[in-house]
C-alpha cells in the first residue's frame, strides 16, 4: 500500500513536470519533488531526445486507465527540447588545431604564405 502511494505520488509529480514543460510559461519545474523526476530531469527538459512508451490494455475494465495513459502520453509528446551533440571542449580544441594544421599544409603546398 505504501509503495503504491509512492508510485502514484511520483507519477503525479511527473505529470506536473510534463505540464510545466509543455506550458513553457512556468519558471519553476518541480523536478526535485520526487526521485523519479530527478532521475528523468535531463531526459525530459534537458539536451536530449526522449521516447515515451505508453502501455494500454484492450479490456473493458482497463478503459479509464487506458484513457488516462493516452492523455498522459499526449501531453508528454508536446515537450519541445533542442537536442544537440554534447562535445568535450578538448575535442573541439583538437578539431580546431587539426583544421589549422590542414590549412597551413595547404598554404605550403600552394607556394607558401604571401605578405601582400
Amino acid at each position: 500500500l505504501k509503495e503504491a502511494t509512492k508510485i502514484n505520488l511520483s507519477l503525479s509529480t511527473l505529470g506536473n513536470v510534463i505540464s510545466s514543460l509543455v506550458d513553457g510559461k512556468s519558471t519553476h519545474i518541480p523536478y526535485r519533488n520526487s526521485k523519479l523526476t530527478r532521475l528523468l530531469q535531463d531526459s525530459l527538459g534537458g539536451n536530449s531526445k526522449t521516447v515515451m512508451i505508453a502501455n494500454i490494455g484492450p479490456a473493458d475494465y482497463n478503459y479509464d486507465e487506458s484513457i488516462s495513459t493516452l492523455r498522459y502520453a499526449n501531453r508528454a509528446k508536446n515537450i519541445k527540447n533542442k537536442a544537440k551533440i554534447n562535445e568535450d571542449p578538448k575535442d573541439a580544441l583538437l578539431r580546431q588545431f587539426q583544421k589549422e594544421i590542414d590549412d597551413l599544409k595547404r598554404q605550403l603546398e600552394d607556394g607558401g604564405i604571401s605578405d601582400e
